[in-house]
């Protein structure tokens, strides 16, 4: 079933029609995994035409017509995925970009005491996440994080910015980290990222 290549808003894809055509009353929505993150799958019986997908938190919502058969479904789900994938990937930040979100990271969590000189993406970091070099105040996060949630971006970029003042991993550093809410999410998701795809190794936990 062809899919028209046309997009009624961000993320939302028009079916032409349902193979399955029987009527039945939408279940509740079913939840899977996908790579590192959830995906649920709700069916509304007043959606006749239309598949649409977005963000939640940690979770991607994929809404499509309660008579579309599991095989449509499986395959509707891949297909939005990779549709909010790209979109997302077009949205990347740039070095601008995150130099203002480190001065914003630094204000709102570090009492502005952190004032990297340059932060930057690099390619060439496939055994972390990111890095910092206190000496010359600069700071380089990995291209593999591009796409990736706000959030876990937001922390790895809050723990290099915190390296700046305190080079190890002792309780001292992770003081600093104590009132950024995400913290153990964002861990949690690489370390999902991590265990699923054998990418970069996390900054170091509390304790190491």
């Amino acid at each position: 079933m062809p899919a028209d290549p046309s997009a009624h808003g961000s993320g939302e894809t028009p079916l032409r029609r349902a193979a399955d055509t029987s009527r039945r009353a939408a279940p509740s929505p079913t939840v899977r995994s996908s790579g590192t993150s959830a995906v649920e799958v709700r069916r509304s019986s007043r959606r006749r035409r239309t598949v649409s997908a977005y963000r939640e938190g940690d979770r991607t919502v994929v809404l499509i017509p309660a008579r579309m058969s599991e095989a449509e479904e499986e395959r509707w789900v891949t297909v939005m995925l990779d549709k909010l994938a790209a979109q997302e990937s077009k949205r990347m930040l740039g070095d601008a970009d995150l130099a203002e979100r480190a001065e914003r990271l630094s204000g709102q969590f570090l009492d502005g005491r952190a004032r990297p000189a340059s932060v930057r993406w690099v390619t060439n970091q496939n055994t972390r996440w990111g890095s910092c070099t206190p000496a010359e105040g600069s700071i380089r996060l990995s291209h593999r994080l591009q796409g990736m949630p706000e959030y876990v971006i937001d922390y790895v970029l809050l723990h290099e910015l915190a390296h700046l003042l305190v080079p190890g991993h002792g309780p001292r550093f992770w003081r600093l980290l104590e009132s950024y809410p995400r913290t153990e999410r964002a861990r949690g998701y690489l370390e999902g990222v991590v265990a699923a795809d054998r990418l970069p190794h996390l900054p170091a936990a509390r304790g190491d």
